[in-house]
């Protein structure tokens, strides 16, 4: 085993999720066709009924994971009405599957700004004119806020807005899957103990 805690042949014997992470992730931008850092995002409504759906991973680090979103959007308010969620990454071409749960904090506004600023300047304005999750009377009425928020920063710097930002999904747990035959898959769940280190467990397919 390596200094980075990954082995060449059995990820079941890595002791560093986030690395492992990195491993697989890197191969899933080799070989899927489309948005290999693709996730599904679920929440939970004040009620408790789940929600998901597909966002893309922007950063990850030992700190966690981050993506970033219209903070007024359905996901933004259950996100900062619980500040917990999960995360499932499915690479097909791979057989492979990360599931990771864990809690929310914020982005700095230094971070926003700069993922901001990274984007085509159609997102900047999409983001803007995009009452995301809201009901929207016709493709028109986008189309026209589109237009306005285009002809007002016709020129120079578009600002982000204030409920436009990012969230990091700090884990508590990681597990990783891979597909074998006759369904005897490979499992390991990583669980975060309370010095911050990492606890490994294997499971049963």
């Amino acid at each position: 085993m390596g200094e980075t805690g990954l082995t060449s042949d059995d990820f079941t014997l890595s002791t560093e999720p986030i690395r492992l992470f990195g491993a697989w992730l890197a191969d899933a931008e080799k070989s899927e066709m489309n948005d290999p850092t693709a996730m599904a995002l679920a929440t939970v409504d004040p009620s408790g009924m789940p929600n998901v759906r597909m966002v893309l991973l922007k950063e990850f680090s030992e700190a966690g994971f981050v993506f970033y979103t219209n903070f007024e959007s359905t996901k933004g308010r259950e996100i900062l009405a619980a500040k917990k969620a999960a995360l499932c990454f499915h690479w097909k071409s791979l057989r492979r599957q990360v599931r990771v749960r864990g809690n929310i904090e914020e982005v700095s506004d230094a971070e926003a700004d700069a993922y901001y600023r990274s984007r085509p300047r159609g997102s900047r304005i999409g983001a803007w004119a995009s009452k995301q999750s809201r009901p929207l009377e016709s493709r028109f009425a986008l189309e026209k806020a589109v237009a306005e928020y285009t002809a007002k920063h016709a020129i120079g710097d578009i600002p982000r807005p204030d409920y436009w930002s990012g969230f990091r999904l700090v884990p508590v747990s990681i597990e990783f899957w891979h597909d074998r035959p006759f369904r005897l898959h490979d499992r390991v769940m990583f669980t975060r103990a309370g010095d911050g280190s990492w606890e490994k467990t294997r499971l049963y397919p």
